[in-house]
Formats: C-alpha cells, structure tokens, sequence
C-alpha cells in the first residue's frame, strides 16, 4: 500500500509535465495514490508493531518540524536540478564544468554540520532557522532572475548561499521536533523524517520542474506566434527557433524558482511557531 501510494503519488505529479494536470494518467493516478495511502495509515495504526507509526505526530512540535522540512526538500531539491538545466542548455557549460559549480553548496553544507549542532545546542533551532529559511528565501528569489548571459561565478556563489541557508534549517529543525518525542518513539520518529524527506524531495522536484515545463511551453507557443506575426507569416527560420526554446526555457526556470521562493516563504512563516 505504501508502494501503491507514494509512487501513485510521484508518478501522477511526474507525468504532468508532459501530459497536462487533466490528463486520465496523471488525476487518477494522484487520487489512486492518496486512497492507497489513507488505507496504509488506518491499517498502520491499527498493528500492534507498525512499520511507520503515526503516533509520532500527536506531538505537536514534531509534527511542525516535519512540515518544515519536507517544504524545504521541496525546494532544495528542485533547485539542485533547475540550476544544471540552466548551465548546461541555457549556458552552455559542459555537465562537469556544472558539477564543479555544484560542489562548493555541497562543502559548505559538510563544514557547517559540525558548528550547526554548536549553535543549536546554545541557541535552539528556532534562531538558526529563521536566519537560515530568510537566506534561503532570498537567494532562492534572486535565482528567479537569472538571464541569458547570468555569469558562472554569479550562479556558484548564489548556490552557495544558498546551500549555507539550508545547512541552518535541516539538523536543528528536524533535531527540535525529535526532542519532544519520548524515548520509545526516537526510531519511530527518525524513521517517518527519513521517509517523509525522501518522498517530498521526489515530488517537490516533480512539481517544479513540471512548472518549469507547461511555463516553457506557454512562452514558447507565444513566441513563436509573435516572430510569425512579426515576419508576416511563413515559416520560422532555425535560429528563430533555437531562440526560442532558449528563451522559453529559461522563463520555465525563472517561474519555477519564483514559486519555490514561495514555498520557501511558506517554510519560513511556520517557523514563527516553533518552541523550543
């Protein structure tokens, strides 16, 4: 059931990039998914010994921590994708040269796990995640404004920032939920935050990237009857073209990131009620 419900899930949120949100495979699929997954929780709290418990989450603080990070993977996840598809097909700029783009975020989240756990052990979670969800936020916004010629040190040290406002908000926002739970639900509870991550990280990415996608096609469309007009008619000309999968492109990304600045935002709001 929870094979059927999660994957129904993803697939119907994955399908609707390329066949639309009225399409039989994507609407059925979605609601096959979400009954599949109502069975599996009345059926897992039910069993003496679940696999996932439920439970977990009439602890109000845990379940706030919960929310938080799964819109957060929501949004960092979309973006490690989003970023390479605009190096690679609006740049130009070959996949390894991208991946060294990608790599200083990555070392930065690494170094700052060790002082994270410092200061959230001094200040508690709710500082650390405010200053880093309003980082986030704001390098999030200012990736929505990417152009055709946005330089490669630009995007490596936004991504950076980026990544550093994340290292903030993950450990301790995950770390002050479980710390309302008793002892005997601490695997229980680490269990449902590795699932729940997985999973919203995965349709998150759907998500925007399907965005990205009916985006590109709505400008494209658009484009291409203003160069028609324009020309008086007949038939594009390749470069025409090629411009305009280029530019519609990267309207697709810009909008994807403005609704990730969005769900961002959103993040950021629910950390207001957190208790230490």
């Amino acid at each position: 059931m929870s094979s059927i419900g999660f994957g129904g899930i993803l697939y119907g949120f994955s399908s609707a990039g390329n066949d639309g949100w009225s399409a039989a495979n994507v609407y059925l699929t979605i609601i096959v998914g979400a009954i599949s997954l109502f069975i599996f929780i009345i059926r897992q709290n039910k069993q003496k010994e679940p696999m996932l418990n439920f439970g977990v989450f009439q602890f109000p603080m845990f379940t706030l921590s919960t929310i938080i990070t799964m819109v957060v993977n929501m949004a960092m996840f979309s973006g490690m994708l989003l970023i390479p598809i605009y190096v690679q097909n609006i740049r130009g700029i070959a996949p390894f040269d991208a991946g060294l783009m990608m790599l200083p975020g990555a070392l930065v989240m690494a170094a700052m796990s060790p002082l994270t756990g410092k200061l959230f052990d001094k200040f508690g979670g709710k500082i650390l995640a405010l200053t880093g969800l309003s980082i986030m936020t704001i390098s999030t916004f200012f990736f929505s404004r990417l152009g055709m010629d946005t330089g490669a040190i630009h995007i490596m040290v936004l991504h950076t920032i980026r990544m550093f406002g994340m290292s903030m908000v993950m450990m301790p926002v995950s770390t002050n939920g479980l710390n309302q739970l008793p002892p005997r639900f601490y695997p229980h509870g680490t269990a449902m935050n590795n699932t729940l991550n997985q999973v919203s990280g995965a349709i998150g990415t759907a998500l925007l990237i399907t965005i990205m996608s009916n985006k590109a096609n709505a400008v494209g469309e658009d484009l291409a009857k203003t160069t028609l007009r324009e020309n008086g008619g007949g038939e594009l000309s390749q470069e025409a073209m090629i411009q305009i999968g280029l530019q519609s492109t990267l309207d697709g990304i810009n909008f994807a990131f403005f609704v990730s600045t969005f769900i961002s935002v959103i993040a950021l709001i629910l950390v207001f009620f957190m208790k230490r």
